[in-house]
């Protein structure tokens, strides 16, 4: 594919500051299609990221930018987007970070917000201030739900849009096996977790001290006496995790705590109900697996929830 200018193939460098599981799954799923279009991109994040995601194998350049200092990975960062046609910035803290290393440049901008912070107080207002600062500076803000493009408005963005993020399906153990072990055992899965004869709900989340998972442990307290119980299955980890077992075990809720978060994709299929109790949720990534297999979705209506959550979805 020819450039512009002059300057040879098109190279596009994305940039992930950190972010969610679902903003480095869409991060390489972007990689990968441009790639198969004939440009050149360069992948800046975390070194984590690339062992989480695999930027490398979907035909990518990754580089490692370490987050220690804004300084030394803004300097990093211009250094690598020398020749770069354009930059795609994934998050707010890699909006801030590529504002930084494209002063005084002319290479188009846009950056994608993903989600927004709920926490209140002086992170807030820190928040608004580089908002602020990454809508003006950027090209094109892209928001992955309404809400977010109307807030990129308000912040002074000069073009933004809506820009909804489905993610590509996500694999069960073995589907890279044969037709016959693609899918998990239903009555093996549902007997592991306790759960034969019983309604089997399933829900993804940090496992923190917040209102969303006190909901939840509270509805799990309220049909304790249904006959059978309900159990309430929770995939994530987090810094709570020893605090809420207590809570679990004190009370005798039936919930489970699981240790993975993408454990969540391997229960879908034989769940009876997804639950996504949040204070807001963009493209959540357990709504779209849900829809995606059929599997009834019990969720609060904020952020992106209440729109059309991916492509393909029944």
């Amino acid at each position: 594919m020819s450039g512009i200018g002059g300057r040879g193939t098109l190279h596009v460098v994305q940039v992930l500051g950190g972010g969610s599981a679902g903003t480095g799954a869409h991060v390489r799923s972007l990689s990968a299609g441009l790639v198969a279009r004939g440009l050149r991109v360069t992948v800046c994040a975390p070194p984590s990221a690339e062992r989480r995601y695999d930027f490398t194998r979907a035909g990518a350049r990754f580089v490692p930018v370490p987050m220690r200092t804004r300084v030394e990975a803004a300097v990093l960062l211009r250094a690598v987007s020398a020749d770069a046609h354009l930059v795609h910035a994934h998050g707010m803290r890699a909006g801030l970070l590529a504002t930084l290393a494209l002063r005084r440049r002319d290479t188009p901008l846009i950056v994608t917000w993903h989600t927004r912070s709920t926490t209140p107080g002086l992170r807030a207002q820190l928040r608004a201030v580089t908002e602020h600062l990454v809508a003006r500076a950027a090209t094109v803000v892209l928001g992955a739900t309404s809400d977010l493009v109307g807030r990129a408005r308000r912040r002074g963005a000069r073009d933004a849009r809506l820009a909804p993020v489905a993610l590509p399906a996500q694999r069960t153990e073995g589907e890279s096996q044969g037709p016959a072990e693609r899918e998990p055992d239903p009555a093996k899965v549902r007997a592991e977790l306790g759960a034969m004869g019983r309604p089997l709900l399933v829900t993804a989340t940090r496992l923190e001290r917040e209102r969303s998972l006190a909901v939840l442990l509270a509805a799990a307290r309220s049909w304790r006496s249904l006959q059978p119980p309900p159990l309430l299955v929770i995939a994530g980890e987090g810094p709570d995790r020893a605090l809420l077992q207590r809570r679990i075990d004190r009370e005798r809720l039936p919930v489970l705590l699981l240790g993975r978060g993408d454990d969540a994709a391997r229960l879908l299929p034989v769940a009876d109900a997804a639950l996504l109790v949040v204070e807001w949720a963009g493209r959540a990534p357990l709504a779209q697996e849900a829809l995606r297999r059929g599997v009834p979705l019990v969720a609060t209506a904020v952020g992106g929830v209440p729109e059309r959550p991916c492509g393909g979805c029944r």
